[in-house]
């Protein structure tokens, strides 16, 4: 994609990115309104808490309009989580979550973190082609019940 800024989360991007996570994942998967809930307390927490030496979010823009978004926040001392990585359909299948994910990746490293992790769901495929293809290892895969539907939860990790 041309002309596409990744650029630092800002307060001002989180009504739309609770919004964006809540309508995407209740179109594509039927997820209830939990989901939408549980994204606007995660960013809440961000905004409230979250240390910027050694945690970061990112809003991808093209032309002032949003395409995508991804977080590296703390776990441990060693170990750093991605949380929210999204993109807008018009944004996905153009390399823009392959840059993104490096940012992170990168970022995650340069805070000296040894590791990272992340938890998702089976059904987000080229989410997980992508992770794969990055060096990330499926940890555990197992059926949960969430946001109203039934899911394959997977954890994965890397060595940074």
């Amino acid at each position: 994609m041309e002309n596409v800024e990744i650029r630092k989360f800002v307060a001002q991007d989180r009504d739309w990115l609770a919004a964006e996570h809540r309508e995407s994942y209740a179109r594509a998967e039927g997820f209830d309104s939990s989901f939408g809930v549980l994204v606007a307390s995660i960013l809440d927490d961000f905004l409230d808490q979250h240390d910027p030496t050694c945690e970061r979010g990112w809003i991808a823009c093209q032309e002032g309009q949003r395409l995508g978004s991804i977080f590296c926040v703390k776990l441990d001392d060693q170990t750093a989580k991605l949380r929210l990585f999204l993109l807008t359909e018009k944004a996905r299948g153009k390399g823009l979550g392959q840059r993104m994910l490096a940012q992170c990746m990168g970022f995650a490293q340069a805070q000296g973190y040894s590791e990272m992790k992340l938890w998702t769901h089976e059904s987000h495929r080229a989410a997980g082609a992508l992770y794969a293809k990055n060096g990330w290892q499926l940890m555990s895969s197992e059926p949960v019940v969430s946001f109203g539907q039934p899911l394959i939860e997977q954890h994965w990790e890397i060595t940074l």
